[in-house]
């Protein structure tokens, strides 16, 4: 081969999937390790707990519920913290507790035990993905944040994935022993994420300027233009509880579609995120076109709903065509939303409190994914095709409302930063 066809010839598969900054692959690894653990955890626990420890599912439910809540409640004092000790030094106290959490529950045999442990869990969990948003903002560049956040979605995708076929093999044995050890391996991954966390290297942190006459306390709770594109996001973040609850409970109780659509829309809805979700960063650089990009997502979204509910009363293969059509509109909404959302959560705070702003913004997601199961179980799916078009006007209106309101933060936007 010459030197001119060398230099034109495609660049290996292996170079194409790794991303190009080293810092990125660093965070990549961390990634995918962590959600090789959440993998096992995420299909096998709830089985663990009523299965192995015994707790009926009314009490699981309960547990899980108020750890949910928990989880909302603790974002916002763990993004402060990273904004006063470090992003770098809380993630890696809150990743460490998180082992040490998953590692309670094989020694758990009381309710009252599995309860304030659970919350502990949750707690930690979503404190640490407050705090993992602060550090991608200290780590990356301003203009390489939000691609290289959807690159690590992607890696999360595929790490949840083979985590949950790892935890089929757990299923497939079915022994108290094959869950312990599995909850085990994601306490260990934990473990090696905090060490990795500590090996990676942040540089300094840029301090937020003060303001004469400025209040003390979180400057993200006292940013009402900020706090209302947070309420926004946190209600297309309804569409997560869409999928996992509401299409399954939809086609198995209220369509004649294949139950096996369930996993199907899953597989369709993992296979376009991996495809798609970094390409769909592209224009989100600038509030405005990230806002109109998020509204795209609500028209999506509207169309999904659209499309599930109709689903209901017609042919197997219609069903199952209007249900696959409605979740990849659902995905693409996802993948829109997602990108715009992470653009805006970054661009419209100061640079000097990411903590605040990004526990403050992830405390909004988390009340999505603990009021969406609730929502669509009581008004969606006992309410038919009406209840699908109150989702899909719901989720429409907020995006429809995203662009001025990100006009409004902009007028307001935090000063500048300075540099130590």
């Amino acid at each position: 081969m010459t030197a001119t066809s060398e230099a034109t010839a495609p660049a290996p598969a292996r170079n194409r999937l790794l991303h190009p900054d080293p810092t990125v692959r660093r965070l990549a690894l961390i990634t995918l390790l962590n959600c090789l653990g959440n993998g096992l955890t995420m299909t096998l626990g709830v089985l663990f707990f009523t299965r192995v420890l015994g707790f009926g599912a009314v009490q699981v439910g309960t547990a899980l519920t108020a750890a949910g809540l928990c989880g909302v409640l603790a974002g916002v004092p763990a993004g402060r913290a990273a904004d006063r000790w470090g992003s770098k030094r809380v993630l890696v106290v809150l990743v460490a507790g998180e082992a040490l959490g998953v590692a309670a529950y094989t020694l758990v045999h009381s309710f009252a035990l599995f309860v304030p442990l659970a919350c502990l869990v949750a707690a930690l969990d979503r404190g640490s993905a407050a705090v993992r948003s602060a550090l991608y903002a200290e780590v990356l560049p301003a203009d390489k944040r939000v691609a290289g956040r959807a690159y690590l979605r992607v890696v999360t995708n595929v790490g949840i994935g083979a985590g949950t076929a790892v935890a089929a093999l757990a299923l497939h044995v079915d022994t108290r022993g094959a869950y312990v050890t599995a909850l085990l391996a994601d306490a260990v991954s934990y473990v090696l994420v905090a060490l990795m966390y500590v090996a990676l290297t942040v540089p300094p942190r840029v301090k937020a300027p003060s303001v004469p006459g400025e209040r003390k306390g979180n400057p993200a709770l006292r940013n009402r233009p900020f706090l209302a594109v947070t309420v926004l996001n946190g209600l297309l973040g309804l569409q997560f509880s869409m999928l996992e609850v509401g299409v399954p409970l939809w086609v198995v109780e209220h369509t004649d579609a294949p139950r096996v659509l369930v996993a199907v829309s899953l597989i369709v809805n993992t296979v376009l995120v991996v495809l798609l979700q970094v390409r769909a960063t592209r224009g989100t650089e600038e509030p405005t076109a990230a806002a109109r990009i998020f509204r795209r997502g609500g028209l999506l979204i509207a169309a999904s709903c659209l499309l599930i509910g109709l689903a209901h009363g017609l042919p197997g293969w219609l069903a199952a065509v209007l249900l696959i059509a409605g979740v990849a509109c659902q995905t693409f909404s996802e993948i829109f939303c997602q990108a715009a959302g992470w653009a805006l959560s970054y661009d419209l705070a100061g640079d000097g409190n990411h903590g605040s702003y990004q526990g403050v913004f992830n405390s909004g997601l988390a009340a999505a994914l603990m009021l969406g199961p609730v929502l669509v179980t009581t008004v969606v799916i006992t309410n038919g095709l009406f209840g699908w078009i109150l989702l899909g006007a719901l989720m429409l209106a907020a995006a429809v409302a995203m662009p001025p309101t990100v006009r409004w933060a902009q007028r307001t936007r935090p000063p500048a930063p300075v540099t130590p």
